[in-house]
């Protein structure tokens, strides 16, 4: 085995302190989202499709730009758990006609609809909107959307595969799994335990603090009350055939952050006061 130059050392310490670079930039964090992508293959690619992976990765970037490190992990924490919901199952799920398209593999559609509120707060952050006084808000924005779109993956997932009642939020009639609209206490427990979890993730990282962990948690649990609402009342229905699962996972992750931050606005501040 050849024996590495200099240059080559070089190359691998000059590597090694972009990625480590703080506060992070563009390049490291293109560098290090193409070193996590090539490693992380075997995971990502059950995951993805293939355009999929193309903006998870501009998504990764992005984050690692506005959050560093800890923001990266979150996301992937959301990424793993959620797949791992997602393919409970599977074969029951498919055979019942409620399983996600191609086993499970999100597209690009999937990245950008369960991203675009935790996108429009990297934004915020990179740019230093509002100044320090702001930066805290934006991270608890892009926490709760995570915790919000992870929680209702979770509930929707488990609640199709282990869902023993299925009811529909505005009528409390039993209805068929995988009803737009529907829940069942399997799913929606799993779904409060995922946006625990994701929370408390968020908190040893820095990102967050405990009240904070609490706040992301209520508003994703209300969010996703207001997502049931929807899918039960007008989700793809005449009139409202744009607003497919997409659209409404949007509506969903923004509801979650926005009521993030008006909580920790009035209700924390009014503790403080």
């Amino acid at each position: 085995m050849d024996t590495p130059t200099p240059t080559d050392l070089g190359l691998l310490q000059g590597a090694m302190l972009l990625v480590k670079a703080s506060p992070p930039t563009w390049h490291s964090a293109i560098l290090s989202n193409i070193i996590i992508f090539v490693l992380g293959m075997p995971i990502i690619v059950p995951g993805l499709s293939l355009s999929g992976i193309g903006a998870a990765f501009l998504l990764g970037v992005l984050t690692w730009r506005a959050f560093g490190p800890s923001g990266f992990l979150l996301v992937a924490t959301y990424f793993v758990i959620g797949t791992a919901a997602t393919k409970v199952k599977m074969a029951q799920k498919e055979a019942q006609g409620v399983a996600e398209k191609r086993k499970g593999r999100r597209g690009p559609g999937s990245v950008i609809g369960s991203s675009a509120a935790g996108c429009v707060f990297a934004f915020l952050r990179i740019n230093g909107v509002g100044g320090d006084a702001f930066s805290q808000l934006w991270d608890l924005g892009f926490v709760a959307s995570f915790c919000t779109k992870l929680s209702d993956t979770v509930a929707s997932e488990i609640g199709k595969a282990y869902g023993k009642t299925t009811y529909l939020i505005t009528t409390f009639k039993v209805v068929p799994r995988g009803t737009e609209g529907a829940v069942s206490v399997e799913g929606t427990f799993a779904g409060l335990l995922a946006s625990i979890l994701l929370a408390f993730v968020g908190c040893i990282m820095g990102q967050i603090n405990r009240p904070e962990a609490a706040i992301c948690v209520v508003a994703s649990q209300i969010a996703n009350f207001g997502e049931s609402l929807i899918g039960a009342t007008v989700q793809e229905k005449e009139g409202f055939r744009w607003l497919n699962n997409d659209a409404v996972n949007i509506i969903n992750i923004s509801m979650g952050s926005i009521l993030a931050v008006l909580l920790q606005q009035v209700v924390l501040q009014s503790w403080l006061a």
